[in-house]
């Protein structure tokens, strides 16, 4: 998605080019579209930031326009302009799911004020990884899918509201805590992360909330904790399915009452974070096995962001794995390519460990690969078992049609006319076969099993009527 694409929707091509020149003279780039059918079309591969249709248009006018955009890219403001000034249009508009409503002659000034309120100055993430500075930097994709909790994560970053991330392990969780962090007003602060599962469960409370010195065996010297280190800042708390419940009772407090107190103190300091929290367990199936606490559940669940495993967004694996050799690359590892036959294999491979795992994968292919270009096989045996363990099905297809014509040949010992009546083909069917799947019938001449152990199949009798 285009951190400054705007899609813009109208009939008369004389308004398009005015509006469009206003916005292009502001730096935004705009894609026109002439009617409701053509801007669907258009959606997908424009990806713009912000929608701007005219309401009163032949075929599908702005408001279905509108409902079919929140069905298929919810999330995406839509702002609309109609000729009829009054105050149902607006109405209508506003009732429908638009966030602005402008009327023809459309202002200059109102026009770029509507833009800037719901595009704004920043620039999400175009995929490409390159470092450039943008809030998600890294976040390598481009699907529809991700591109749509990139522009949710984009809306609350510039909230103070909690965010729960959910998602597979391997999926990204951490990268996008930072990214919404890098695109708050918290920017400029610490963003202390902190694995709630990799730290035993005794040392866990004096991670986070500080320790006086010689509160308990160790203890040499007094530890602020990780909660007052985010101080300002954001406190990303991964695996939070895992924290044990004394230390959920003693978090809760924190978020409440803004103060933390550290083992073995008797007062409190205040604190100012946003906590930031991601798992890959079902934390509703946690509350009602009351194995976490329902009240810290809604103080963390403000706003949820889903990110889909890499199985969810298979179109994302060429770029996440070009990003990834580019990284080894500048590493100082020698430089590879994917044969297209091996590129097949990774897009079509099961990734339980998602984007980790996947990247895990090239590194090692690229250390083992004897050449500059990858292999197929070689993707496949570092695949090993955290593959399918499945042929495709066009694999599948085509060894099964190996086997059948080298049998069928067996059987005519490789007699071209007698093996396609076996096969009910005709010859020049057959041979083409035999030539797509590498086979001469050379090779079974003299081969012929006993007739009386493989007739041939019985000829239908003509129907007489």
């Amino acid at each position: 998605m285009d951190g400054k694409r705007i899609l813009l929707v109208d009939d008369d091509a004389k308004l398009s080019r005015v509006l469009t020149l206003r916005l292009e003279s502001e730096g935004y780039d705009v894609v026109a579209a002439a009617s409701g059918e053509e801007a669907l079309l258009r959606l997908g591969e424009a990806r713009p930031r912000f929608v701007l249709a005219d309401l009163r248009m032949p075929g599908m006018d702005g408001i279905e326009l509108l409902a079919r955009i929140q069905e298929k890219y919810p999330g995406l403001p839509v702002a609309l302009i109609s000729a009829q000034g009054d105050i149902p249009e607006a109405v209508r508009a506003t009732h429908a799911g638009a966030v602005d409503f402008l009327t023809k002659p459309v202002d200059r000034d109102r026009l770029l004020d509507c833009v800037r309120r719901h595009v704004g100055d920043d620039e999400p993430s175009k995929g490409n990884g390159n470092g450039s500075g943008n809030w998600a930097s890294g976040i390598v994709t481009r699907s529809q899918v991700f591109q749509a909790v990139l522009e949710d994560a984009r809306r609350v970053a510039k909230t103070d509201s909690a965010v729960l991330i959910t998602g597979a392990s391997g999926s990204g969780k951490e990268l996008l805590a930072r990214a919404i962090h890098k695109a708050s007003v918290r920017a400029s602060k610490p963003f202390v992360a902190i694995n709630c599962a990799a730290v035993p469960a005794d040392l866990l409370e004096s991670e986070l909330f500080g320790h006086k010195k010689g509160s308990f065996t160790g203890a040499q010297a007094d530890h602020p904790g990780l909660i007052r280190a985010a101080d300002g800042g954001s406190l990303f708390l991964d695996e939070i399915g895992d924290m044990p419940g004394e230390l959920q009772v003693k978090l809760l407090r924190v978020l409440q009452e803004r103060e933390v107190r550290a083992v073995g103190e008797t007062r409190t300091v205040p604190v100012d974070v946003r906590v930031l929290s991601a798992t890959h367990s079902d934390l509703e199936a946690r509350v009602a096995a009351n194995t976490f606490r329902e009240d810290l559940f809604y103080r963390l669940n403000v706003v949820r962001l889903r990110l889909p495993p890499l199985d969810e967004r298979r179109e994302d694996i060429p770029v996440l794995v070009a990003h990834r050799l580019q990284q080894l690359t500048e590493a100082g590892a020698p430089k590879r390519v994917y044969s297209p036959e091996a590129m097949e294999v990774l897009v079509a491979a099961a990734w339980p460990g998602n984007v980790r795992q996947l990247f895990n994968v090239v590194e090692q292919n690229v250390a083992l690969s004897p050449g500059r270009v990858i292999s197929a096989a070689l993707v496949r045996r570092s695949l090993g078992e955290s593959g399918s363990g499945l042929p495709s099905f066009d694999e599948a297809r085509a060894e099964f049609t190996r086997g059948y014509l080298r049998q069928v040949l067996e059987l005519s010992g490789g007699n071209i006319s007698r093996a396609a009546r076996l096969a009910g083909r005709n010859r020049t069917d057959l041979y083409k076969l035999l030539h797509r799947h590498g086979i001469s019938p050379g090779e079974f001449k003299g081969q012929s099993r006993d007739s009386a152990d493989t007739p041939e199949p019985p000829r239908e009798k003509p129907t007489t009527h």
